[in-house]
């Protein structure tokens, strides 16, 4: 299928690693110019390479941390105007609520929910002036099914949540959706911290943490990055103009509600 979106311009946040690293690339097979933004130069630069070399995209690099102002700032000179926005930033870490103090839930807040408000803020007016914009916000499946370790991403992914559930339908009008892609069990630096925190809670090993998380999961495996991907780029395409709003859920089955 031919997604409509070849020549259009991408920030993808997050990008160098993992699920970023994946919608990077899948939207790159597409044809869309992409600006990827992370932390690490080192690993950023060898995506960026490795994406060039796979699909021929134009990519630009901005080294960067996307939580803070100046992080932004940088992103946003180097694609002032994306037709696609890709929201992720790494997730706090796991623990007990009782040890968190209101500095860690104010970090949890601004990496979560108040960077990818900014930069929605900072983008969507030239969507709607141009009459075409995705924006796709990378939260996680605890926004359905919490994870008691993880209360400072609940929170703070519930929050962008709630909000863009009220703005997405402002904006559809317009040919500018925004919706959320909320991954289960990928196989990401992230889910090796989150696994390692639950061992550590519970006293036991790692590798018992890890067999009984995928037992519970339908498919019978850890999703890749490279079919979150795909998902981000059809969410993105020309054909789900009429998607807004939404939750997706990609967790292999995991979640055993109907709502």
């Amino acid at each position: 299928m031919d997604l409509g979106i070849t020549g259009r311009s991408a920030l993808v946040c997050a990008s160098s690693k993992g699920l970023g690293r994946g919608c990077a690339f899948a939207l790159a097979r597409e044809g869309v110019n992409v600006t990827l933004v992370a932390r690490g130069a080192e690993a950023l630069e060898k995506t960026a390479a490795e994406i060039r070399a796979a699909t021929g995209a134009t990519v630009i690099t901005v080294a960067a941390d996307i939580v803070t102002a100046a992080g932004r700032a940088a992103a946003l000179a180097a694609c002032p105007s994306p037709d696609i926005l890709v929201n992720n930033a790494g997730g706090p870490p796991p623990g007990d609520f009782r040890n968190w103090s209101r500095d860690d839930w104010l970090a949890a807040l601004d990496a979560n929910m108040l960077t990818p408000i900014e930069l929605i803020k900072a983008t969507v007016d030239g969507m709607i002036a141009r009459k075409f914009g995705r924006i796709v916000n990378i939260t996680s499946g605890a926004v359905k099914a919490p994870i008691d370790v993880l209360g400072l991403s609940n929170g703070a992914r519930s929050g962008l949540t709630g909000f863009v559930a009220g703005l997405a339908r402002k904006t559809v009008a317009h040919n500018v959706t925004i919706n959320n892609l909320l991954p289960g069990f990928f196989d990401t630096d992230r889910i090796a911290t989150v696994i390692g925190g639950q061992a550590k809670a519970r006293n036991v090993s790692y590798e018992q943490v890890l067999a009984e998380r995928v037992a519970t999961i339908p498919a019978g495996r850890i999703g890749n990055p490279e079919e979150f991907g795909a998902a981000c780029a059809w969410l993105c395409s020309t054909q789900a103009g009429f998607i807004t709003g939404q939750n997706w859920l990609l967790d292999g089955g995991a979640y055993p509600g109907t709502f």
